[in-house]
């Protein structure tokens, strides 16, 4: 799960659909893009998934649909992704198949832990940061939780929640693999752009590129005492 994630939210289109802002998004460098409706009727839904499925295939990019496995079987879907409430991973991965792209959001550190023995390929860790477009999450992990957790869990990290220009650095360097978005390119002026910039920063900084490794909290061991747990 390398790279820029793109995750939709409808609400910050402004005066411009979700298709140009996804198109735009794509010429700009986005790696992935995460389908996210919480509103539209099943119909309305895999409609706008087709739509946005026919976007991303010519650059094979990966369709992730939020929640809802029925409109990702419906539309030829890359992959799903569930949170805590949703359909248990087993299930999904069960309907899905096991070429499937799976992530699971994780918002305390009990989350952490069961989603050790679940068949997932990533996990969400949500929210790094305080921000408006997740208001139905635990408290911010900040970039010590994030360290907790990679240096706890055996899955790929895709941190979500407050993310821009400004802070990616520190967020790869605290473990993550994966850079999800929503407002710093949906409400940008120049969506292709900021995509490119966004996209740039974080290849240049994943992986050692700069040197440096991911910062691990002073305990040791994950679920020692000392370490303050999320909760």
């Amino acid at each position: 799960m390398k790279g820029l994630y793109l995750v939709t939210d409808r609400r910050l289109c402004g005066d411009r659909t979700l298709e140009e802002i996804v198109r735009k998004a794509i010429q700009g460098g986005v790696a992935w893009v995460q389908l996210r409706e919480k509103e539209l009727s099943t119909r309305n839904f895999v409609e706008e998934a087709t739509r946005i499925k026919e976007l991303l295939t010519p650059w094979n990019i990966p369709l992730i649909i939020n929640d809802r496995v029925d409109v990702a079987l419906a539309v030829g879907a890359e992959g799903v992704h569930v949170g805590q409430s949703d359909m248990p991973c087993e299930r999904v991965r069960h309907l899905m198949g096991p070429k499937a792209i799976l992530g699971l959001s994780v918002e305390t550190w009990e989350d952490v832990r069961r989603a050790e023995n679940q068949p997932v390929d990533y996990l969400g860790v949500s929210p790094i940061f305080e921000t408006p477009t997740k208001t139905d999450t635990q408290q911010a992990w900040g970039l010590e939780g994030l360290a907790r957790i990679r240096a706890f869990s055996r899955h790929p990290l895709v941190a979500i929640g407050g993310l821009n220009a400004t802070n990616i650095e520190d967020v790869i360097h605290a473990g993550a693999e994966g850079i999800a978005v929503v407002s710093a390119i949906f409400t940008a002026i120049d969506i292709e752009q900021t995509t490119r910039h966004l996209s740039q920063l974080v290849g240049s900084v994943s992986y050692g590129i700069t040197g440096k490794q991911a910062r691990i909290p002073e305990c040791k061991q994950a679920l020692e005492p000392s370490c303050k747990e999320k909760t």
